[in-house]
């Protein structure tokens, strides 16, 4: 299945879901260029909502830049298999090697805003992540390592604790609504 159709045949939760989505396609429409940081102003990301086989606690990176919490994942970079792209981000970024998609379907669907920053040397400006996130699952025994260019660590955090553990009000609200869609489908 082709990444557009992908988002296109995506069912939005909620109005905020739908809203993003309706833009998101208006974006692949708009520009040839969103499945690479070509284009400076919006592009894919495709992250992990990386649950242990219990279903209980979320596998998660505290992220250099943001200094927050957060899923592991990252950009396309021309990638059009997301859910592959979700599942070598979680590998990268976590040390572990066996993902597993618990559904192939996109889980949550959002428009993120992200502040300007310096990366690597360099400030790259404010722009939009077009965010696909994927269900997945890993064995909680799987070794886990830091991938330090990009996180200081990464820990299974209690799916209870998951919205506490994030400073950012933005991503509190992604996190309540993909634990909401578990517990409705799970």
């Amino acid at each position: 299945m082709s990444w557009i159709k992908g988002i296109e045949g995506f069912r939005p939760y909620n109005e905020q879901e739908k809203k993003d989505k309706e833009l998101i396609l208006q974006y692949i429409h708009q520009f040839n260029d969103i499945l690479t940081r070509d284009n400076q102003l919006v592009h894919i990301t495709s992250s992990g909502f990386v649950l242990n086989k219990e279903k209980d606690k979320v596998l998660m990176v505290h992220h250099n830049i943001f200094n927050a919490w957060s899923l592991p994942g990252g950009h396309a970079d021309g990638e059009e298999d997301l859910l592959n792209v979700a599942i070598k981000e979680v590998q990268e970024e976590t040390g572990v090697m066996n993902v597993a998609p618990i559904t192939i379907d996109i889980i949550a669907l959002d428009i993120l805003p992200v502040l300007g920053h310096m990366k690597k040397g360099q400030y790259n400006s404010a722009h939009l992540h077009l965010s696909v996130v994927y269900l997945l699952e890993v064995d909680e025994d799987e070794p886990l390592t830091v991938k330090k260019d990009e996180n200081s660590d990464v820990k299974w955090i209690p799916i209870d604790e998951v919205v506490k553990c994030s400073n950012e009000p933005h991503m509190q609200k992604v996190y309540n609504k993909i634990i909401s869609k578990i517990n409705f489908q799970l």
